[in-house]
């Protein structure tokens, strides 16, 4: 399968290491794009609920394919969310095509683009991570038992559901969440003098113009891969959001058995998990 070449590629929140990550999908997108530069915008590795006997083979081939990326040319920046904060103190840590750092701007044709995680928008993050934690956890919860609903479902001949999705587009408090997440980021990129203010940390894929004062941001959120399969692409000047689940020939294409096996599962098991677990 030929690659399909993208300027600009965001992708986050994708929580390896749990049991909701989309991990299969996302190497396959992967596999199918050839980006100049791909943003891993936070909560990639979830460092909060890993466990060293919980690390599938389609996980460990996410980060084959990042790698691929890289070997190919691709220019890769991660920028550190919450769930994976302890990778923090490496901000500034750059090695050939590779950066990890808190924040990115980077300046387009149509103007100057600004990525963050948007953790810091979450008041349960900046002054009680224990409630944020349990929250977490009752997701991860809600995540798993819809797994299973889904499987039940697709054995009856049924489409997919998403009980997190029904939650969040029901209860009013989380619907103001989100708006004021989203008006408060449009708030600050007018203090920071930007055009487009780019998030992830709240699984809600987004592209939408705000106005603040007299200024117009567009403010852009690239979901996640635990419910929604998503992504941002910048080409051609212009964004988009791609979703997995639309993608039909991608989904029918992709061969396992050819790449299972090139992939190190020891080095996974033997060093990085433990050095992961230690934080």
């Amino acid at each position: 399968m030929e690659r399909r070449k993208v300027d600009i590629v965001v992708i986050s929140d994708v929580h390896l290491g749990t049991y909701g990550s989309r991990a299969f999908e996302l190497a396959k997108y992967l596999r199918s794009i050839q980006p100049k530069t791909l943003i891993l915008n936070g909560d990639i590795i979830d460092i909060w609920y890993f466990k060293k006997n919980y690390f599938p083979k389609t996980h460990l081939l996410v980060i084959k394919e990042i790698t691929s990326l890289l070997s190919k040319g691709t220019h890769v920046h991660y920028i550190v969310g919450n769930h994976d904060e302890a990778l923090r103190k490496f901000k500034g840590f750059t090695i050939g095509n590779f950066s990890l750092q808190n924040h990115l701007k980077i300046n387009l044709p149509t103007g100057t683009a600004w990525f963050f995680h948007g953790d810091i928008f979450d008041y349960t993050m900046k002054y009680s991570k224990w409630l944020a934690k349990i929250a977490g956890e009752g997701y991860n919860w809600l995540i798993l038992l819809n797994t299973f609903i889904n499987w039940l479902s697709q054995l009856a001949g049924r489409g997919k559901i998403s009980l997190s999705k029904k939650v969040k587009n029901s209860v009013k408090g989380v619907v103001n969440h989100v708006n004021k997440f989203e008006m408060a980021a449009a708030q600050l990129a007018v203090e920071n003098k930007v055009d487009y203010v780019i998030c992830g940390h709240i699984h809600q894929p987004e592209i939408r113009d705000i106005n603040v004062g007299d200024k117009k941001i567009t403010y852009l959120n690239s979901g996640d891969w635990v419910e929604n399969s998503s992504a941002l692409e910048y080409n051609e000047n212009e964004w988009k959001l791609y979703y997995f689940e639309k993608d039909t020939q991608l989904i029918e294409e992709f061969v396992w058995d050819e790449i299972e096996k090139s992939l190190n599962y020891d080095f996974i098991l033997e060093e990085l998990l433990p050095e992961l677990s230690k934080n």
